[in-house]
């Protein structure tokens, strides 16, 4: 199967960061939403946005944590949002609405991480449920307000999708739940995502896109214990980084985000997952890391997702051509 996942040699790297990525992009007058932008790499997302001139509408499910964390940025506002309940997905959609804006970018930053086994509305494993089904169902109640002819949705993966394609038999795990393949079959979930999100909205001028942030210790790590990451390698007995190298930076880790989202590199382009600043190679056939999956950028197993996906949360916008 030919891809589209080869890189266009951007000019950035693993070591670029938001600042370097926007130089010379006047976002002025856009409106852009950024799920978790008050947290980790969502934060880094809002303040450079916002820098480069766009309004920044940040949904939260701690609302007071998240007006504290943005206190100090201009051109930002706070709404609540939690991704794990289709009530509140679907009530903040409608105020949205109600507003009669539009968008021109979407970056579905939030997740949760290797949490314990957690269930969420009607029975659902909680990483899948959080990370993927509720950025589905708000996107697909947010596309009357997605701005054709020019918008962005940006999907947040990680190279955690290496750990599990979907799990057809059983994606919300009822049986023998392991909270690292959960996470890689949300994250796996994130990209087939912007796969079929990008072959449906391609003719109205909206295209999607999928990332690998880096490795960047943040809030997501929330549910690791400091045991966990020792015996990862991650930092010491003393809480210090083992190899500092081997981390981005939180401006380095969102700006993968921040590039997929503005770029004009990716003018014309859409459907493609990327890492450091450009578009990923297909994953080595060898196991070896880096890259991304040939099971997560599959358009069957994309449609087969969406059609799951609709089916769970009770809304598609696209119910006449999915």
């Amino acid at each position: 199967m030919s891809t589209a996942q080869h890189r266009i040699g951007s000019g950035f790297g693993a070591r670029s960061t938001t600042k370097d990525v926007l130089d010379g992009i006047d976002l002025s007058g856009k409106l852009a939403l950024v799920t978790g932008g008050y947290s980790g790499l969502g934060l880094e997302t809002t303040r450079a946005l916002t820098e480069a001139g766009a309004r920044v509408v940040v949904p939260a499910r701690r609302r007071a944590a998240a007006e504290a964390a943005l206190s100090g940025l201009d051109q930002v506002e706070v709404d609540e949002l939690d991704l794990g309940d289709l009530a509140s997905v679907r009530a903040f959609a409608e105020r949205f609405l109600a507003s009669g804006r539009s968008l021109d970018l979407v970056i579905n930053n939030a997740a949760v991480m290797a949490c314990p086994e957690t269930r969420v509305g009607p029975g659902w494993e909680a990483q899948f449920a959080t990370n993927h089904l509720g950025h589905f169902a708000l996107v697909n109640h947010l596309w009357p307000a997605i701005e054709p002819g020019g918008a962005r949705v940006v999907s947040v993966s990680s190279a955690g999708h290496h750990r599990s394609p979907i799990r057809w038999d059983d994606p919300h795990w009822e049986q023998g739940y392991d909270k690292w393949e959960a996470y890689g079959q949300a994250k796996t979930a994130n990209v087939l995502f912007a796969v079929h999100l990008d072959r449906l909205g391609r003719d109205r001028g909206v295209r999607a896109f999928s990332l690998h942030p880096g490795g960047i210790l943040t809030p997501l790590q929330r549910h690791l214990s400091r045991e966990e990451m020792v015996e990862r390698g991650w930092i010491d007995e003393t809480g210090a980084l083992v190899d500092p190298d081997a981390f981005k930076t939180p401006e380095q880790g969102a700006a993968t985000q921040v590039w997929a989202a503005t770029s004009p590199q990716l003018a014309g382009m859409g459907g493609v997952y990327c890492e450091d600043c450009d578009i990923a190679e297909p994953a080595p056939a060898d196991g070896g890391r880096g890259g991304v999956k040939a099971w997560a950028t599959d358009p069957e197993q994309a449609a087969r997702l969406w059609a799951l996906s609709a089916e769970l949360t009770g809304i598609n916008a696209f119910a006449s051509r999915a």
